[in-house]
């Protein structure tokens, strides 16, 4: 295994897991609506959900989506209109206190996990680690460690993001601030919608 190839890969896992992105203003939102805890499925759901999308398009995926463009379009425009619905709630959700009732609650596990199908920001990782970093390793060696550098990777920044949220609730602690805040967020994963309408 090349060192140099393999640290490159590390910096690109952890600038596309760390740097915004829906999964990451998501659950910066769902740690101050809902507290750590709370977010924890979320947390897990992406991390697993971007290990097995990593490892799927290794094995083979990406090659039907090469096949099939129409695939690749359809796909892109579901997540473009789910990104807009979870926008959506994202704006609507207000401040939960503790013992309080709140149907929404939090993105659920598996939720988390089959959102990264449609996660546009998702897919451009999957499909740059697996073509440009396959020869970190002999296949299908090479397939595992990329998935659980992603899966390592996935967890940290969720981690890292969800931690700073819920450390907002101490400051941001009326319901209309936290409103305010929660239409900042949704304005933003809009604003992660941007590279995607300029490939079109």
């Amino acid at each position: 295994m090349s060192q140099s190839l393999f640290a490159a890969f590390v910096v690109f896992g952890a600038v596309m897991a760390f740097t915004p992105g829906p999964n990451n203003i998501m659950v910066l939102s769902s740690g101050l609506t809902y507290g750590f805890r709370r977010s924890l499925p979320h947390i897990a759901g992406i991390a697993i959900g971007v290990s097995l999308m990593v490892a799927s398009v290794g094995l083979g995926l990406g090659a039907i989506f090469i096949a099939y463009p129409v695939l690749q379009t359809i796909l892109k425009y579901v997540g473009i209109a789910y990104l807009i619905y979870l926008a959506v709630i994202i704006a609507m959700s207000g401040s939960v206190t503790p013992g309080q009732d709140n149907q929404r609650g939090p993105m659920t596990f598996w939720g988390a996990v089959l959102f990264q199908w449609v996660n546009v920001k998702g897919w451009v990782m999957a499909i740059g680690i697996i073509t440009a970093y396959s020869a970190v390793a002999s296949f299908p060696w090479n397939i595992a460690i990329q998935a659980a550098l992603m899966f390592v990777m996935g967890a940290l920044s969720s981690l890292t993001w969800t931690l700073f949220g819920s450390s907002l609730r101490s400051f941001v602690t009326s319901p209309t601030a936290v409103r305010v805040f929660n239409v900042l967020m949704a304005v933003l994963l809009l604003a992660s919608l941007y590279p995607v309408f300029m490939d079109a």
